[in-house]
C-alpha cells in the first residue's frame, strides 16, 4: 500500500517477522517524549528523535545510524499520519529506502505485542 505522500508502507506482521529475523534495517521513532512512556518498542534498531525536533533542527537531528541514505529506515509515530509526513520529508532530502509502518505503534501493540502498552 502506498501512503498519501507517496511513501510505501510496511505492515506492523512484516515489522515482527523481520525483528524476529534480526534483519538489518533502522526504526525511526518520531513520536514526542511523554509519548514514549505509554508506549515503547524495545529494540536496538529504534532510535528516536521527536518530530519537534526534526522540525527545528532538520536533518542536522538525526543520529549517525541514520545519515546512511542508501539504509532501510521503518519511520513510524503513534498512527502512522507524523510518520508518513517524516518518511516524505527523509525522501526530499535525497533518503533512498524509506518506509512508514502502517497504523503505528498502536498497531503494532494492538496486533503483534500488547504489552509495550497503548495510549
Amino acid at each position: 500500500m502506498i501512503f498519501p505522500f507517496n511513501i510505501p508502507q510496511i505492515s506492523v506482521f512484516e515489522i515482527a517477522d523481520r525483528r524476529k529475523k534480526d534483519d538489518d534495517f533502522l526504526m525511526l521513532d518520531v513520536r514526542e517524549e511523554n509519548e514514549l512512556q505509554r508506549a515503547c518498542i524495545d529494540d536496538k534498531r529504534v532510535q528516536w528523535i521527536p518530530l519537534s525536533e526534526l522540525a527545528r533542527r532538520g536533518t542536522e537531528a538525526l543520529p549517525e545510524d541514520l545519515l546512511n541514505k542508501n539504509r532501510e529506515i521503518v519511520v513510524f509515530c503513534h498512527h502512522g499520519s507524523r510518520s508518513g509526513q517524516v518518511a516524505a520529508w527523509l525522501k526530499k532530502q535525497g533518503w533512498q529506502n524509506v518506509l512508514n509502518m502502517e497504523g503505528g505503534i498502536d498497531a503494532y501493540a494492538t496486533l503483534i505485542e500488547p504489552g509495550i502498552g497503548r495510549y
